[in-house]
Protein backbone atom coordinates (compact mmCIF):
# COMPACT_ATOMS: atom_id res chain seq x y z
CA UNK A 1 0.00 0.00 0.00
CA UNK A 2 1.46 3.27 -1.08
CA UNK A 3 1.37 5.51 1.94
CA UNK A 4 0.32 9.44 1.27
CA UNK A 5 1.34 11.33 4.60
CA UNK A 6 0.69 14.33 5.73
CA UNK A 7 4.15 15.65 5.68
CA UNK A 8 7.54 14.47 6.52
CA UNK A 9 6.88 10.47 7.04
CA UNK A 10 10.01 9.47 4.43
CA UNK A 11 12.34 11.76 6.61
CA UNK A 12 11.14 10.39 9.73
CA UNK A 13 11.08 6.68 8.50
CA UNK A 14 14.51 7.36 7.29
CA UNK A 15 15.57 8.89 10.93
CA UNK A 16 14.66 6.16 12.25
CA UNK A 17 16.58 3.55 9.77
CA UNK A 18 19.46 5.14 10.24
CA UNK A 19 19.33 5.11 14.35
CA UNK A 20 18.04 1.54 14.61
CA UNK A 21 21.18 0.61 12.13
CA UNK A 22 23.58 1.88 14.28
CA UNK A 23 22.16 0.58 17.30
CA UNK A 24 22.16 -2.75 15.81
CA UNK A 25 26.00 -2.20 14.23
CA UNK A 26 25.99 -2.26 17.96
CA UNK A 27 24.23 -5.28 18.79
CA UNK A 28 25.73 -6.91 22.13
CA UNK A 29 28.96 -4.69 22.00
CA UNK A 30 27.96 -3.66 26.12
CA UNK A 31 28.00 -7.37 27.41
CA UNK A 32 30.75 -7.80 25.06
CA UNK A 33 33.18 -5.09 26.76
CA UNK A 34 31.90 -6.37 29.69
CA UNK A 35 32.86 -10.46 29.19
CA UNK A 36 36.20 -9.45 27.26
CA UNK A 37 37.49 -6.08 28.64
CA UNK A 38 36.39 -6.00 32.08
CA UNK A 39 36.12 -9.42 32.75
CA UNK A 40 32.35 -9.51 33.76
CA UNK A 41 30.78 -12.74 35.15
CA UNK A 42 27.21 -13.96 33.43
CA UNK A 43 25.40 -12.24 36.79
CA UNK A 44 26.95 -8.88 36.31
CA UNK A 45 26.40 -8.92 32.24
CA UNK A 46 22.66 -9.63 33.63
CA UNK A 47 22.79 -6.94 35.52
CA UNK A 48 23.96 -4.30 33.55
CA UNK A 49 21.43 -5.28 31.04
CA UNK A 50 18.41 -5.90 33.82
CA UNK A 51 19.87 -2.30 35.50
CA UNK A 52 19.69 0.06 33.12
CA UNK A 53 16.52 -0.81 31.45
CA UNK A 54 14.63 -0.85 35.35
CA UNK A 55 16.59 2.63 36.35
CA UNK A 56 15.77 4.04 32.87
CA UNK A 57 12.47 2.70 33.25
CA UNK A 58 11.86 4.39 36.13
CA UNK A 59 13.03 7.59 35.33
CA UNK A 60 11.08 7.99 32.19
CA UNK A 61 7.84 6.96 34.17
CA UNK A 62 6.92 10.40 34.78
CA UNK A 63 7.76 11.43 30.82
CA UNK A 64 4.71 10.39 29.19
CA UNK A 65 2.66 13.46 30.38
CA UNK A 66 5.20 15.53 29.61
CA UNK A 67 5.41 14.34 26.17
CA UNK A 68 1.77 14.91 25.47
CA UNK A 69 1.67 17.88 26.01
CA UNK A 70 4.67 19.62 24.32
CA UNK A 71 5.21 19.56 20.15
CA UNK A 72 7.10 16.16 19.28
CA UNK A 73 9.55 16.95 17.08
CA UNK A 74 11.65 19.49 19.35
CA UNK A 75 11.59 16.03 22.04
CA UNK A 76 12.58 13.35 19.78
CA UNK A 77 15.35 15.68 18.56
CA UNK A 78 16.41 16.41 22.27
CA UNK A 79 16.06 12.45 22.86
CA UNK A 80 18.42 11.94 19.87
CA UNK A 81 21.26 14.38 21.32
CA UNK A 82 20.75 12.95 24.50
CA UNK A 83 21.49 9.19 23.45
CA UNK A 84 24.55 10.65 21.23
CA UNK A 85 26.71 12.30 23.89
CA UNK A 86 25.69 9.21 26.58
CA UNK A 87 27.10 6.39 23.79
CA UNK A 88 30.06 8.68 22.76
CA UNK A 89 31.50 8.66 26.10
CA UNK A 90 32.17 5.32 26.18
CA UNK A 91 34.77 5.02 23.39
CA UNK A 92 36.28 8.68 24.75
CA UNK A 93 36.57 6.50 28.13
CA UNK A 94 37.85 3.57 26.62
CA UNK A 95 40.88 5.50 24.55
CA UNK A 96 41.88 7.22 27.45
CA UNK A 97 41.91 4.40 29.91
CA UNK A 98 39.06 5.26 31.92
CA UNK A 99 36.53 2.84 30.84
CA UNK A 100 34.54 1.03 34.10
CA UNK A 101 31.43 -1.41 34.56
CA UNK A 102 30.19 1.83 36.26
CA UNK A 103 29.83 3.72 33.14
CA UNK A 104 28.50 1.42 31.44
CA UNK A 105 25.37 1.38 33.50
CA UNK A 106 25.27 4.85 33.62
CA UNK A 107 25.16 5.25 29.62
CA UNK A 108 22.73 2.27 29.50
CA UNK A 109 20.15 4.32 31.88
CA UNK A 110 21.16 7.40 30.12
CA UNK A 111 20.03 6.02 26.80
CA UNK A 112 16.99 3.82 27.66
CA UNK A 113 15.81 6.51 29.42
CA UNK A 114 15.97 8.45 25.79
CA UNK A 115 15.24 6.16 23.43
CA UNK A 116 11.43 5.39 26.08
CA UNK A 117 10.73 8.69 25.64
CA UNK A 118 11.77 9.36 21.50
CA UNK A 119 9.72 6.12 21.19
CA UNK A 120 6.68 7.67 22.41
CA UNK A 121 6.95 10.90 20.77
CA UNK A 122 7.85 9.36 17.10
CA UNK A 123 4.90 7.11 17.99
CA UNK A 124 2.11 9.69 18.80
CA UNK A 125 3.76 12.16 15.61
CA UNK A 126 3.56 8.69 13.59
CA UNK A 127 -0.25 8.67 14.57
CA UNK A 128 -0.53 12.24 13.05
CA UNK A 129 1.64 12.12 9.80
CA UNK A 130 -0.36 8.84 8.64
CA UNK A 131 -4.16 7.92 7.79
CA UNK A 132 -5.39 5.67 10.09
CA UNK A 133 -6.12 3.07 7.50
CA UNK A 134 -2.74 3.42 6.26
CA UNK A 135 -0.88 2.64 10.17
CA UNK A 136 -0.30 -1.02 8.89
CA UNK A 137 1.25 -0.68 5.86
CA UNK A 138 3.52 2.35 7.80
CA UNK A 139 4.11 -0.16 11.02
CA UNK A 140 5.00 -2.90 8.54
CA UNK A 141 7.94 -0.66 6.83
CA UNK A 142 9.29 0.22 10.25
CA UNK A 143 9.22 -3.14 11.06
CA UNK A 144 10.52 -4.56 8.35
CA UNK A 145 13.58 -1.30 8.80
CA UNK A 146 14.09 -3.16 12.13
CA UNK A 147 14.77 -6.37 11.21
CA UNK A 148 16.79 -5.56 7.79
CA UNK A 149 19.19 -3.32 10.48
CA UNK A 150 19.25 -6.45 12.43
CA UNK A 151 20.12 -8.96 10.05
CA UNK A 152 23.00 -6.74 8.51
CA UNK A 153 23.83 -5.19 11.36
CA UNK A 154 25.73 -8.04 13.79
CA UNK A 155 27.72 -9.25 11.30
CA UNK A 156 29.06 -5.98 10.34
CA UNK A 157 29.44 -5.20 13.53
CA UNK A 158 30.98 -8.33 14.33
CA UNK A 159 33.66 -7.56 11.54
CA UNK A 160 34.57 -4.52 12.95
CA UNK A 161 34.99 -5.56 16.47
CA UNK A 162 37.64 -8.52 14.83
CA UNK A 163 39.16 -5.40 13.06
CA UNK A 164 39.41 -2.15 15.26
CA UNK A 165 38.20 -3.72 18.90
CA UNK A 166 34.64 -3.22 20.44
CA UNK A 167 33.95 0.16 21.60
CA UNK A 168 33.93 1.23 16.97
CA UNK A 169 30.37 -0.04 16.97
CA UNK A 170 29.39 1.83 19.80
CA UNK A 171 30.63 5.25 18.09
CA UNK A 172 29.23 4.39 14.49
CA UNK A 173 25.58 3.61 17.02
CA UNK A 174 26.66 7.26 18.57
CA UNK A 175 26.55 9.16 15.32
CA UNK A 176 23.79 7.16 14.24
CA UNK A 177 22.02 9.18 16.38
CA UNK A 178 23.20 12.60 15.72
CA UNK A 179 21.91 11.93 11.91
CA UNK A 180 18.66 10.39 13.36
CA UNK A 181 18.17 14.32 15.53
CA UNK A 182 19.17 16.00 12.02
CA UNK A 183 16.25 14.13 9.69
CA UNK A 184 13.74 14.78 12.43
CA UNK A 185 14.97 18.25 12.48
CA UNK A 186 14.49 18.64 8.18
CA UNK A 187 10.86 17.69 8.72
CA UNK A 188 8.25 20.62 7.66
CA UNK A 189 4.87 20.90 8.48
CA UNK A 190 2.47 20.54 11.81
CA UNK A 191 3.23 19.16 14.63
CA UNK A 192 1.00 17.61 17.84
CA UNK A 193 0.90 18.36 20.93
CA UNK A 194 -2.23 17.41 23.53
CA UNK A 195 -4.17 21.01 24.91
CA UNK A 196 -4.01 21.51 28.70
CA UNK A 197 -7.22 20.46 30.97
CA UNK A 198 -8.66 24.01 30.92
CA UNK A 199 -9.09 23.60 34.42
CA UNK A 200 -4.91 22.19 34.90
CA UNK A 201 -2.48 24.55 36.20
CA UNK A 202 1.37 24.72 35.62
CA UNK A 203 1.99 23.72 39.14
CA UNK A 204 -0.91 20.52 39.94
CA UNK A 205 -1.10 19.26 42.73
CA UNK A 206 -0.03 15.35 44.07
CA UNK A 207 -3.16 14.05 42.91
CA UNK A 208 -3.42 15.14 39.66
CA UNK A 209 0.08 14.19 38.63
CA UNK A 210 -0.59 10.73 39.94
CA UNK A 211 -3.78 10.59 37.79
CA UNK A 212 -1.70 11.62 35.16
CA UNK A 213 1.01 9.21 35.52
CA UNK A 214 -1.33 6.48 35.80
CA UNK A 215 -3.66 7.71 32.90
CA UNK A 216 -1.82 5.58 30.13
CA UNK A 217 -2.10 2.47 32.27
CA UNK A 218 -5.69 2.99 33.12
CA UNK A 219 -6.60 3.66 29.44
CA UNK A 220 -5.07 0.27 28.01
CA UNK A 221 -6.81 -1.82 31.37
CA UNK A 222 -9.81 -0.46 30.73
CA UNK A 223 -9.95 -1.58 27.00
CA UNK A 224 -10.40 -5.50 27.06
CA UNK A 225 -8.35 -5.75 24.22
CA UNK A 226 -5.84 -3.62 24.34
CA UNK A 227 -5.28 -5.48 27.99
CA UNK A 228 -4.97 -8.38 27.08
CA UNK A 229 -2.51 -7.23 24.25
CA UNK A 230 -0.66 -5.74 27.08
CA UNK A 231 -0.06 -8.42 28.82
CA UNK A 232 1.19 -10.71 26.29
CA UNK A 233 3.41 -8.63 24.48
CA UNK A 234 5.05 -7.88 27.72
CA UNK A 235 4.88 -11.03 29.52
CA UNK A 236 6.52 -12.39 26.17
CA UNK A 237 9.03 -9.93 25.87
CA UNK A 238 10.19 -9.91 28.81
CA UNK A 239 10.67 -13.76 28.89
CA UNK A 240 12.26 -13.53 25.50
CA UNK A 241 15.01 -10.97 26.39
CA UNK A 242 15.47 -12.35 30.09
CA UNK A 243 17.40 -15.32 28.36
CA UNK A 244 19.60 -13.36 25.97
CA UNK A 245 22.17 -12.00 28.51
CA UNK A 246 22.26 -15.98 29.53
CA UNK A 247 23.07 -16.98 25.99
CA UNK A 248 25.68 -14.54 25.65
CA UNK A 249 27.65 -15.95 28.12
CA UNK A 250 26.92 -19.18 27.24
CA UNK A 251 27.44 -18.67 23.30
CA UNK A 252 30.64 -16.34 23.77
CA UNK A 253 32.14 -17.28 27.23
CA UNK A 254 31.39 -21.33 27.68
CA UNK A 255 31.36 -22.33 23.84
CA UNK A 256 33.92 -19.23 22.59
CA UNK A 257 32.21 -18.52 19.80
CA UNK A 258 33.84 -15.60 17.48
CA UNK A 259 32.49 -12.24 17.66
CA UNK A 260 31.34 -12.89 13.59
CA UNK A 261 29.96 -16.22 14.55
CA UNK A 262 27.57 -14.29 17.13
CA UNK A 263 26.89 -11.76 14.85
CA UNK A 264 25.87 -14.11 12.37
CA UNK A 265 23.77 -16.10 15.17
CA UNK A 266 21.37 -13.29 15.73
CA UNK A 267 21.56 -11.29 12.53
CA UNK A 268 20.83 -14.33 9.44
CA UNK A 269 17.95 -14.56 11.44
CA UNK A 270 16.27 -11.25 11.29
CA UNK A 271 16.19 -12.05 7.02
CA UNK A 272 12.52 -13.56 8.91
CA UNK A 273 11.25 -10.76 10.25
CA UNK A 274 11.80 -8.51 7.38
CA UNK A 275 9.88 -10.96 5.39
CA UNK A 276 7.01 -11.47 8.54
CA UNK A 277 7.06 -7.18 7.61
CA UNK A 278 6.67 -7.35 4.48
CA UNK A 279 3.88 -10.01 4.19
CA UNK A 280 1.94 -9.09 7.36
CA UNK A 281 -0.32 -6.53 5.85
CA UNK A 282 -1.11 -9.23 3.07
CA UNK A 283 -2.00 -11.66 5.25
CA UNK A 284 -4.73 -9.38 7.31
CA UNK A 285 -5.46 -8.46 3.68
CA UNK A 286 -6.48 -12.50 3.48
CA UNK A 287 -7.39 -13.86 6.68
CA UNK A 288 -7.91 -10.97 9.52
CA UNK A 289 -5.97 -8.68 11.69
CA UNK A 290 -7.40 -11.28 14.56
CA UNK A 291 -6.98 -14.42 13.14
CA UNK A 292 -3.53 -13.64 12.03
CA UNK A 293 -2.38 -12.07 15.45
CA UNK A 294 -3.71 -15.26 17.20
CA UNK A 295 -1.89 -17.86 15.08
CA UNK A 296 1.18 -16.19 14.90
CA UNK A 297 1.04 -14.99 18.60
CA UNK A 298 0.68 -18.77 19.28
CA UNK A 299 3.10 -20.06 17.16
CA UNK A 300 5.91 -17.29 18.57
CA UNK A 301 5.65 -19.09 21.76
CA UNK A 302 6.81 -22.19 20.72
CA UNK A 303 10.26 -22.04 19.20
CA UNK A 304 12.14 -20.20 22.10
CA UNK A 305 12.59 -23.71 24.11
CA UNK A 306 14.79 -25.17 21.26
CA UNK A 307 17.70 -22.72 22.40
CA UNK A 308 17.87 -25.35 25.01
CA UNK A 309 19.41 -27.53 22.25
CA UNK A 310 22.39 -24.99 21.72
CA UNK A 311 26.07 -26.38 21.46
CA UNK A 312 29.25 -25.51 20.70
CA UNK A 313 30.81 -24.86 17.31
CA UNK A 314 28.72 -25.31 14.01
CA UNK A 315 25.88 -27.30 15.20
CA UNK A 316 25.55 -25.08 17.50
CA UNK A 317 25.55 -21.85 15.68
CA UNK A 318 23.32 -23.69 13.24
CA UNK A 319 20.97 -24.27 15.93
CA UNK A 320 20.26 -20.66 17.16
CA UNK A 321 20.12 -19.64 13.37
CA UNK A 322 16.87 -21.98 12.97
CA UNK A 323 15.68 -21.12 16.21
CA UNK A 324 15.49 -17.55 16.15
CA UNK A 325 14.72 -17.76 12.25
CA UNK A 326 11.33 -19.09 13.12
CA UNK A 327 10.59 -17.22 16.17
CA UNK A 328 11.81 -13.79 14.59
CA UNK A 329 9.56 -14.07 11.17
CA UNK A 330 6.32 -14.61 13.39
CA UNK A 331 7.49 -11.39 15.33
CA UNK A 332 7.91 -9.93 12.38
CA UNK A 333 4.28 -10.56 10.90
CA UNK A 334 2.58 -10.03 14.84
CA UNK A 335 4.31 -6.58 15.64
CA UNK A 336 2.89 -4.33 12.80
CA UNK A 337 -0.44 -5.34 13.62
CA UNK A 338 -0.40 -5.36 17.55
CA UNK A 339 1.26 -1.62 16.99
CA UNK A 340 -1.63 -1.01 14.26
CA UNK A 341 -4.08 -2.39 16.88
CA UNK A 342 -2.81 -0.15 19.59
CA UNK A 343 -2.53 3.25 17.59
CA UNK A 344 -5.63 2.51 16.35
CA UNK A 345 -7.18 1.90 19.61
CA UNK A 346 -5.98 4.88 21.53
CA UNK A 347 -6.94 8.30 21.04
CA UNK A 348 -4.83 10.99 20.10
CA UNK A 349 -4.64 13.00 23.28
CA UNK A 350 -3.59 10.07 25.08
CA UNK A 351 -1.10 8.16 22.30
CA UNK A 352 1.92 9.20 24.03
CA UNK A 353 1.07 8.68 27.72
CA UNK A 354 -0.40 5.11 26.33
CA UNK A 355 3.23 4.10 24.46
CA UNK A 356 5.49 5.72 27.37
CA UNK A 357 3.23 3.12 30.19
CA UNK A 358 3.55 0.37 27.78
CA UNK A 359 7.19 1.23 27.10
CA UNK A 360 7.60 1.41 30.98
CA UNK A 361 6.00 -1.86 31.60
CA UNK A 362 7.69 -3.52 29.26
CA UNK A 363 10.93 -2.82 30.05
CA UNK A 364 10.63 -3.30 34.08
CA UNK A 365 8.71 -7.16 33.14
CA UNK A 366 12.78 -7.23 31.16
CA UNK A 367 14.74 -5.91 33.72
CA UNK A 368 13.44 -8.15 36.32
CA UNK A 369 13.09 -11.28 34.81
CA UNK A 370 16.84 -10.60 33.27
CA UNK A 371 17.63 -10.45 37.16
CA UNK A 372 16.08 -13.47 37.89
CA UNK A 373 16.85 -15.29 35.45
CA UNK A 374 20.83 -14.13 35.43
CA UNK A 375 20.33 -15.64 39.13
CA UNK A 376 19.31 -18.55 38.19
CA UNK A 377 21.54 -18.98 35.43
CA UNK A 378 24.52 -18.63 38.25
CA UNK A 379 22.68 -21.45 40.61
CA UNK A 380 21.91 -23.84 37.99
CA UNK A 381 23.47 -23.70 34.41
CA UNK A 382 22.41 -21.55 31.59
CA UNK A 383 20.65 -23.86 29.62
CA UNK A 384 18.34 -24.92 32.73
CA UNK A 385 17.51 -21.08 32.36
CA UNK A 386 16.95 -21.05 28.82
CA UNK A 387 14.48 -24.11 29.61
CA UNK A 388 12.46 -22.20 31.85
CA UNK A 389 11.51 -18.89 29.95
CA UNK A 390 10.61 -21.44 27.05
CA UNK A 391 8.66 -23.71 29.16
CA UNK A 392 6.55 -20.37 30.87
CA UNK A 393 6.61 -19.04 27.12
CA UNK A 394 4.52 -21.76 26.56
CA UNK A 395 1.28 -20.66 27.99
CA UNK A 396 1.56 -16.75 26.90
CA UNK A 397 -1.00 -17.72 24.25
CA UNK A 398 -3.42 -18.03 26.64
CA UNK A 399 -3.16 -13.75 27.30
CA UNK A 400 -3.75 -13.18 23.75
CA UNK A 401 -7.08 -11.15 23.17
CA UNK A 402 -9.80 -12.85 21.34
CA UNK A 403 -13.30 -12.22 19.53
CA UNK A 404 -15.07 -11.75 22.33
CA UNK A 405 -12.20 -8.82 23.24
CA UNK A 406 -12.76 -7.30 19.91
CA UNK A 407 -15.48 -4.18 20.75
CA UNK A 408 -15.18 -1.13 18.59
CA UNK A 409 -11.81 1.31 19.37
CA UNK A 410 -11.64 4.30 21.13
CA UNK A 411 -12.48 7.35 19.02
CA UNK A 412 -9.58 8.96 17.71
Amino acid sequence: MRIEPRAGFGLLWSAYAVSTYGTWIAFGAFPLIAVRVLHSPAFAVSLLESAGLAVAAVLALGLGPWIEHRAKRPVMIAMDLLRFLAMASVPLAYLCGLLSYGQLLVVSVVSGTAGIAFTAASGAYLKHLVRAEQLLAANGRFEATTWSATAVGPPLGGALIGMLGPVVTIAADAVSYLLSALGVLRIRGTDIAAPREPNGSRNPDSAHRIAELLAGWWFILGDPFLRRLFLNSVTVGGLIMATQPVLTVLLLGRYHFLAWQYGLAFGLPAAGGFLGARLSARLVARYGSGRVLLVTGWLRSLFPIGLACTGPGIPGLLTVILVEGLLITCMGIFTPIYATERLRRTPADRTARVLACWSVSGKLSQAGLMAVWGGLATLTSARTAIIASGVLLLATPLLLPGKQDRAAPAPV
